[in-house]
């Protein structure tokens, strides 16, 4: 059994790493960050570099005492790339909330079925090992490790490639098989999405790297090389699916969001948009309520739960409601219905909403109900307190959300053409406002 490496190789979550080609896994830094290969592979280990080439690595399958492994599998996202030919699709990181949605390797020019390629052939193959009854069976899951790409400076450079940061050690909950399009070429192609839940971490917010050395080793057996392993991974190898809203990794911090963290980057894609749509609401702003309902459906289902579109209220007599929808939440045969009480705001995106604006959705909730707020600005400091303060079941989407779903539902229906998505809007408005009772939607 090969001695793993004891030099305090903890890989912490959000730490940068430098990842450069021909770096000398010898050495711990390069341009001042965490060195890639020395933390994943040290000279002195003797393992091969685990790459980062491609957006799926999987490491090197061995043989251990009791059968063949695969030791990890590496997970790269660039956002940068996002809605480009070689990546025309959108991973979403959701940190706080252990959750990464991820997209499999299939292109739109790969002939075949999704498990031709080597990194999602790899993906296929670990997911029954994640699903597994048996703790034999969990054992032998491979960690997917998921790092995605950022932008850093060196000697007064930025670059965006070259460094990566690590998002964690994840478990693959859940693998479905989507058509997705090519937002170039107007092409479909098959593809997987992965709903991969990042496991927590002890104390370090990390994980120990001896623990992916030691399955890399084939005088390991699985079982043994649990022993650096975080103690919620080794929770879930004993317990299965049951034990993964307990292992899930959760931020518990001040969710209260700067007014940088609810808005789009200057000169970014989604400050344009966000501009966009509120030049094309001002002077209609009631239509603007349409686009709500519509972003806050995707926001919502997003949760697994089933979304009802309602109605909009008519206007100057909604009484601080916008628009009423419906969410199920549970099964087919056991869920219970929640109203759903939307608030619209097409303010200039400089504008931030106060608390009595958010106040007056909160007085028209009752007991089960959700409220909704959408505004193409940022919800003030004191507003969000109050809403977290108080436990008020209000979704606040500011925004950097509105303009990320606009794109993203322009993408799949539009080609991207944010203005037809916006024209539809407008054009449907008339056909779903109505003078009814919130609490007639549980009848719809």
């Amino acid at each position: 059994m090969r001695e793993p490496i004891s030099d305090f190789r903890w890989l912490r979550i959000g730490e940068t790493l430098r990842y450069a080609a021909d770096a000398d896994s010898r050495d711990p830094e390069v341009d001042g960050y965490l060195n890639y290969h020395f933390m994943t592979s040290p000279i002195e280990s003797g393992f091969k570099r685990m790459m980062l080439m491609g957006g799926i690595n999987p490491t090197v399958d061995l043989v251990g005492t009791d059968g063949p492994r695969r030791p990890a599998i590496a997970l790269r996202s660039s956002p940068w790339k996002a809605g480009h030919e070689s990546n025309p699709w959108h991973d979403e990181f959701d940190m706080d909330h252990g959750h990464i949605r991820y997209f499999g390797d299939h292109k739109p020019d790969t002939l075949g079925i999704p498990g031709v390629t080597s990194g999602n052939r790899s993906i296929l193959e670990a997911y029954p090992l994640h699903g597994g009854s048996t703790p034999a069976d969990r054992a032998m899951a491979p960690p997917i490790l998921v790092y995605r790409a950022v932008t850093r400076e060196v000697d007064g450079v930025r670059r965006q490639k070259g460094f990566v940061e690590f998002c964690g050690a994840a478990l693959i909950e859940r693998l479905e098989h989507v058509v997705q399009r090519d937002p170039e070429s107007g092409r479909s192609f098959p593809n997987i999405v992965l709903d991969l839940a990042v496991v927590s971490s002890d104390s370090s917010d990390g994980i120990d790297m001896r623990w992916i050395d030691d399955r890399r080793d084939p005088s390991l057996s699985a079982t043994e090389a649990l022993r650096h392993a975080p103690e919620s991974w080794k929770r879930w190898v004993r317990e299965g699916r049951s034990a993964v809203p307990r292992v899930r990794r959760r931020v518990v911090s001040a969710r209260v969001k700067t007014r940088a963290e609810q808005m789009p980057d200057a000169d970014s894609d989604e400050a344009r948009t966000l501009e966009l749509i509120y030049r094309f609401f001002d002077g209609r702003k009631h239509r603007f309520e349409l686009l709500a309902a519509r972003i806050t459906a995707e926001v919502l289902q997003r949760s697994g739960a089933t979304y009802h579109p309602g109605w909009l209220t008519q206007a100057g007599g909604d009484g601080g409601v916008d628009f009423v929808a419906r969410l199920d939440v549970g099964s087919v045969d056991a869920n219970t219905p929640l109203v759903v009480l939307g608030q619209a705001k097409c303010v200039t995106p400089s504008s931030s909403i106060s608390p009595d604006q958010v106040a007056r959705v909160v007085a028209r909730l009752r007991r089960g109900w959700l409220g909704a707020f959408v505004t193409t600005g940022s919800f003030s400091k004191q507003a969000q307190v109050e809403v977290i303060d108080d436990q008020y079941p209000v979704v606040l989407i500011p925004g950097r959300a509105l303009a990320e779903e606009v794109r993203r539902l322009a993408a799949a229906s539009f080609d991207g053409d944010v203005t037809a998505l916006l024209r539809m809007v407008t054009e449907e408005y008339l056909e779903v406002v109505t003078h009814r009772r919130p609490e007639e939607i549980l009848q719809a």
